[in-house]
């Protein structure tokens, strides 16, 4: 009979997730306090970089919460081996909030609807109903809350499941992630709009939710690629994964990959074909001042590179190589981030603060160290889940 001990961490397993678990959180510390430095010294600058490091690992974050959902609805051996680790990931969602804070004491700083002379710019006035500071805030709370409890939910009915081999908590996964995944593209929408979009509020874009969904979706399936490969040379992991399983990762990864290329190259082409002022500027200032160069980057590295790579079914099966791939993707993502949120600010000419970097650092090892140590609390797979024994056969006989 298969219990919770039969899929808990091994010695070994659990040394190499706590060896990690404090360096990320020693550089975590550093980095926020190279934070703290930076707040004193340039306010400005620490605002920027905390939003670009607060999206990004926010991501990774409400990623792994819909990923969540997409598995119980649809099942398949590929949520199986990373249901776990996107759980331990999905619960670092109250560190996200409390994370947020900081950004809502800067509205004025980050946000050009926010500021006094907002007041003489009538784009702006005819978007005042929804571009407030009262409303914003209000809707934060709202979003916050929302995302809390279906983690919450996901996580006690997954971990009341390992304890019950009854198929109720399995039905109600399944039930509630359908709605859910309407609330999650709902507020995903709404909050991307929120942090990013309206940064420019004269800009306006109907696929940019998409694209950060894109983005979500491949930096979260990255993380997670990583992590289960990082773990295959340890029990339970290699008991479990089999180069089946990083094929089907891998080719989750290239989905995302073609997915965020061709949301990216559409609205670029039906923007600059539309040629109108409010939205052709967006562009004209990440084309210029040395941003085309970032720009250019993120078309090779962020597409051509990943694409050509993840192709090839050898190297799908092939862990380092995976491996190595999913890593570079994490920093290329970020790099996507800086790319849409920073040319706001420096429209005149390509400038990096060294806040760019600490805010990231810092934010990335204060998460990492959380995912780790919930990683490190419940066994590594949902041991009563109704087709765990079809995803563990996955492969095993080809």
């Amino acid at each position: 009979m298969i219990t919770a001990n039969s899929y808990s961490l091994s010695t070994e397993a659990d040394a190499t997730l706590a060896r990690l678990q404090t360096r990320s959180l020693v550089v975590g510390i550093v980095g926020l306090v190279a934070c703290a430095a930076g707040l004193v010294l340039s306010p400005d600058h620490f605002f920027r970089g905390w939003l670009v490091g607060f999206v990004f690992w926010f991501c990774m974050t409400l990623g792994s919460t819909a990923l969540l959902m997409v598995q119980y609805l649809t099942g398949g051996a590929w949520g199986m081996v990373i249901r776990r680790p996107l759980e331990a990931s999905s619960r670092t969602m109250l560190l996200m909030a409390v994370l947020f804070i900081p950004i809502l004491f800067a509205l004025p700083t980050l946000f050009e609807w926010a500021r006094p002379e907002a007041a003489y710019d009538a784009v702006i006035q005819a978007k005042t109903l929804y571009l407030n500071k009262t409303f914003f805030t209000i809707r934060q709370f709202v979003y916050f809350g929302i995302w809390l409890v279906m983690v919450y939910l996901l996580n006690k009915w997954s971990l009341r499941e390992d304890a019950d081999r009854n198929i109720y908590y399995a039905k109600w996964l399944q039930r509630i992630s359908g709605p859910g995944l309407v609330l999650y593209a709902l507020t995903l929408t709404l909050c991307t709009t929120d942090w990013v979009m309206s940064l420019d509020a004269h800009w306006f874009s109907t696929v940019f939710a998409f694209m950060m969904l894109s983005g979500q979706g491949l930096s979260t399936l990255s993380l997670m690629t990583a992590m289960v490969i990082l773990l295959a040379h340890t029990e339970p992991m290699r008991s479990v994964l089999t180069k089946r399983h990083t094929h089907d990762l891998g080719k989750l990864m290239l989905t995302f990959v073609m997915l965020w290329a061709y949301l990216n190259f559409s609205q670029l082409v039906i923007i600059w074909a539309g040629n109108l002022p409010e939205e052709i500027t967006w562009y004209t200032r990440r084309m210029n001042n040395g941003w085309q160069w970032v720009g250019l980057a993120l078309l090779m590295f962020h597409f051509v590179v990943p694409f050509l790579l993840l192709l090839s079914q050898e190297l799908k099966k092939r862990p380092k190589l995976l491996t190595f791939v999913a890593l570079w993707i994490i920093a290329i993502r970020l790099v996507d981030v800086f790319w849409l949120i920073e040319p706001n600010f420096d429209q005149d000419q390509l400038r990096m603060h060294w806040m760019d970097l600490a805010a990231p650092i810092g934010i990335g090892g204060v998460w990492m160290a959380l995912f780790l140590w919930n990683l490190r609390r419940h066994p590594l797979m949902p041991v009563n889940a109704p087709d765990l024994q079809k995803a563990l056969n996955h492969g095993r006989h080809h």
